[in-house]
């Protein structure tokens, strides 16, 4: 039986539904403005994507740095977060508020 860590992490590995779970997070954080949970739906799909230290690789981002922004109460700069979804093949991106 897996764990329910390994069943999200195996679901986030398929870069349509990473996609999915974060603009759901995010969408989410346009109406409550918890933060906290939108970073650790980045943090998740990092993990499932090979985790902080490859991303810190391929960033050429301090891996503490990365997990410093997005822990609980972490306040990552845009350029951070750019720098983090780029690598996960996903960008920011602005539209039209309703």
């Amino acid at each position: 039986m897996r764990t329910y860590r390994e069943y999200v992490s195996g679901r986030m590995a398929d870069s349509d539904e990473a996609l999915e779970y974060l603009k759901a997070s995010l969408e989410l954080y346009e109406t409550d403005k918890d933060l906290d949970a939108f970073l650790v739906a980045v943090r998740t799909v990092a993990d499932a994507r090979g985790g902080l230290s490859k991303i810190a690789k391929e960033t050429n981002l301090n891996r503490q740095h990365l997990y410093r922004s997005l822990a609980k109460n972490g306040n990552p700069t845009i350029k951070t977060l750019d720098s983090i979804l780029h690598t996960l093949g996903l960008k920011l991106s602005i539209e039209k508020a309703s």
